[in-house]
């Protein structure tokens, strides 16, 4: 049986964990105790209650999972037709309680039994709309925006060092939740442009534009137009000096100020930009600037504030926009529960944005919810075929998650019937039926996977892990002279994949030539070392956000 696991960490495979997406959770009685239970209940405890849905009603057949404050699982069972549920003789501890169904999570909430007492009562309450779809996209308004439930049921308090980064399975999983969240962040919306400032819908060339400002240079709506002109057409240093032209002549113009402060941001004076932007919103709020202003925070390197100014942007606009730059903004900076719950708003109040629902699948990813997160990006790519954002979302977890994904494979499938011609298309096409076949061989499919590959390398030669891959196929058949050479073209296309340097020097040690191979291995050990120290760089640069929940601080460890 042939060898995949090259596309992710094999030094331990930690199975699936669940956790829950932050929502409403009441109880009968205070969630917290800090006591045991007292020495008469050495029989155990009974912890029991209801399960409801974001209705109140009661939800059947969710499962209830009891873990220890370790996040160790301890008992599950499945509520009954009135919503109840039942862990009895349990022993007197402190433990973890949530539940899911249909794709939806509960708050996980901490119970202890108080002392004096042996049993102890519990709501959970689901967030969004059980039974609505399959992943569980909450209900949305008739006009297609949300409220966001009056309040969030977290802040962001602070930032906390790389080192306390939070994340469940392997460290191969983690890394390529951490590369979702910063690609994440770069999906394009639909429909370009701001919600409320900006584009006065001029069609004038840029002679009759130049021509206006020439005869009255002192107007502002004819420099306004001219710098907004070079703003779309992406030439900023133009667009500033016009923008900048307009704000002299009227400061208190909320469109210009919006244009000037973006023009500022994309030609590179960050610092102007935020300056800028601070000043326009002492002067008023607005929803536009608010995003932007968080923008350019994140940028230099101030994200609580950030975060802050897209929370205030949604509560003044809850547009597709605005929810995603927060939601965004919350899983860069491994708020991942939080990432959920503003993405899960953002998919109910605009449940046809591709980009909302590619990165809600990014936010369950992280969370380790491998099959709500693989239903979603394929929910995603059936809202528009064409998009390749979702595709390549669901290659990338494909070949990271402990298990193959089931809905995955047909969609990437869809995606080379597309797409042809695309080497990542055929690549993670093949990985994907290549994961599959780690439980299930299947001699047919191994050979279109490999079809696969040598189609993704003859369309671009630079596709140095479909050349790993090949290796890895032909030395599983003992072919160590074909693996050699597959080798040695991934290293020539990337002499940092440092997967092959090690499997080039297993090749050789196989065939008898341990001088290489010795090597080969020293060349790995030292592209490791190197990957792993800007791995480090990497995450002390994008601090983690703490994060209080219900006015208790959350530790950074995420259960």
């Amino acid at each position: 049986m042939f060898d995949v696991r090259s596309v992710r960490d094999v030094r331990g495979r930690v199975g699936r964990v669940l956790i829950a997406a932050a929502a409403g959770v009441s109880l009968l009685t205070p969630a917290v105790f800090g006591q045991e239970a007292s020495a008469r209940c050495a029989g155990g405890v009974t912890i029991e209650g209801r399960v409801l849905g974001v209705d109140g009603e009661p939800v059947r057949d969710a499962i209830v999972r009891l873990e220890k404050m370790v996040a160790t699982p301890v008992a599950e069972t499945k509520t009954d037709a009135s919503g109840g549920f039942r862990f009895a003789a349990v022993p007197a501890a402190s433990y973890r309680l949530s539940a899911e169904e249909g794709g939806l999570h509960t708050a996980t909430i901490d119970v202890a039994t108080p002392a004096g007492t042996c049993s102890e009562k519990v709501e959970l309450m689901f967030a969004g709309e059980v039974g609505s779809a399959a992943t569980g996209v909450a209900r949305g308004s008739a006009a297609g925006t949300m409220e966001f439930a009056d309040e969030p049921s977290f802040s962001i308090a602070g930032v906390t060092d790389w080192t306390a980064v939070g994340g469940h399975g392997s460290d191969s999983t983690l890394r390529t939740s951490e590369s979702l969240a910063s690609e994440t962040r770069n999906l394009k919306a639909e429909d370009v442009g701001h919600d409320g400032a900006g584009v006065r819908g001029e069609n004038e060339s840029e002679s009759q534009l130049r021509a206006a400002v020439g005869s009255s240079p002192g107007s502002f709506e004819a420099n306004h137009k001219l710098g907004e002109f070079y703003l779309r057409a992406r030439r900023y240093a133009d667009a500033v000096r016009f923008l900048e032209a307009a704000g002299k002549i009227n400061s208190t113009d909320d469109a210009n100020q919006y244009d000037l402060v973006l023009a500022y941001e994309e030609s590179g004076k960050v610092a102007e930009a935020g300056k800028l932007a601070h000043a326009a919103l002492s002067h008023g709020q607005s929803a536009d600037l608010y995003r932007v202003a968080g923008e350019v925070d994140e940028k230099l390197g101030d994200p609580l504030s950030a975060v802050h100014e897209f929370e205030q942007a949604v509560k003044l606009n809850a547009s597709e926009q605005n929810y995603f730059a927060w939601g965004s903004e919350l899983l860069l900076h491994r708020a991942v529960w939080q990432a959920q719950e503003v993405f899960r708003k953002g998919v109910g109040a605009y449940p046809k944005s591709v980009r909302m629902q590619t990165a809600m699948g990014a936010a369950l990813f992280a969370g380790a919810r491998y099959d709500a997160a693989a239903a979603r990006l394929c929910e995603a790519s059936d809202l528009d075929p064409a998009d390749r954002g979702p595709y390549i979302f669901m290659g990338k977890i494909q070949m990271a998650a402990p298990d193959s994904l089931g809905c995955i494979e047909p969609k990437l499938a869809r995606f080379v019937e597309q797409e042809p011609g695309n080497a990542e298309a055929n690549y993670l096409f093949a990985m994907s039926i290549l994961k599959r076949l780690e439980k299930v061989p299947d001699q047919e499919a191994l050979q279109r996977a490999q079809g696969l590959l040598s189609k993704a390398v003859a369309l671009d030669p630079k596709c140095s892990e479909a050349y790993l891959q090949l290796g890895i196929i032909a030395a599983s058949q003992k072919a160590y002279d074909s693996a050699i050479d597959f080798y040695k073209k991934a290293i020539a296309a990337d002499p940092t994949l440092a997967d092959a340097y090690y499997r080039l020097g297993v090749a050789y040690d196989r065939t008898a030539q341990p001088e290489r191979a010795r090597d080969q291995f020293r060349l790995h050990d030292q592209i490791k070392q190197k990957q792993a120290e800007a791995t480090e760089q990497q995450r002390r640069d994008v601090k983690q956000f703490l994060v209080v929940l219900s006015g208790k601080a959350e530790g950074q460890e995420m259960p």
